[in-house]
């Protein structure tokens, strides 16, 4: 056994909740609908109501909608402006659920994990309809129940805030040691180390590994198919058959 293995088998072994970002670890949301000309809408979107001066040039050129919406919540928080651009996002994101692509291994690896007897749940930047929109589509709704946690019209609390880990830890009943947070992007990092919960970076290339590194994240796979591997080995043999019919 590989010493990455190992760690990854004490790390399975030690979640009894096991908490998840949703774009990224679970799939790419904006594979088919693409997360730049969403943010490129949203600006237009602005620029319509005369805000052109609200954004900065980078703020403008940003690929990453949440950026957007970033800025215009720190310029005026909570306004009636952001709640509509956030609606606005959330619409965006409920039309990319048809063409979203499933991040390799992580169905199985959700199913196993259920199977098993861990607990799942969600701690996302993304509208929870969202989340659950894509979880029906895959059969996976009922692996997270009531645990999917994520953005709301109150944008203090998108991570790196903890909020949505912590709110997760304490309705699941569970000490942040007792958890695992899987999630592809530095803000991921920082709100597990915040909230005390072990991370597990998933980082499909290497300027995302990097990104990953430089915020501190030390556990990091590049497939989930390994972790698979391992939480199946956790299994007895009527839970592996289960794992093991997708």
């Amino acid at each position: 056994m590989t010493a990455k293995t190992e760690r990854l088998r004490e790390l399975a072994g030690h979640a009894h909740v096991v908490l998840w970002d949703f774009d990224g670890p679970i799939c790419s949301l904006f594979a088919g609908h693409s997360a730049d000309q969403v943010a490129d809408g949203l600006v237009e979107w602005l620029e319509g109501r005369g805000l052109h001066d609200l954004l900065t040039d980078d703020e403008r050129d940003t690929e990453d909608p949440h950026v957007v919406l970033r800025a215009v919540d720190r310029r005026h928080p909570a306004s009636d402006l952001v709640v509509d651009l956030e609606e606005r996002l959330t619409r965006e994101e409920l039309e990319a659920v048809a063409t979203a692509w499933p991040t390799p291994f992580a169905d199985p690896l959700i199913r196993t994990w259920t199977a098993v007897g861990a607990r799942l749940a969600i701690a996302t930047n993304n509208s929870p309809d969202v989340v659950r929109a894509y979880l029906a589509t895959r059969g996976l709704l009922d692996c997270f129940g009531p645990h999917i946690y994520g953005r709301s019209h109150d944008l203090q609390y998108l991570k790196p805030h903890p909020h949505y880990l912590n709110r997760a830890l304490t309705v699941m009943g569970v000490a942040p040691t007792s958890a695992l947070f899987i999630g592809d992007t530095p803000t991921d990092c920082q709100a597990a180390r915040e909230a005390g919960v072990p991370f597990l970076g998933y980082a499909r290339n290497e300027r995302k590994e990097k990104l990953l590194q430089d915020a501190g994240a030390t556990d990091i796979v590049s497939s989930l198919k390994p972790l698979l591997t391992v939480v199946r080995a956790s299994s007895g043999p009527g839970e592996r058959d289960v794992a093991r019919s997708d």
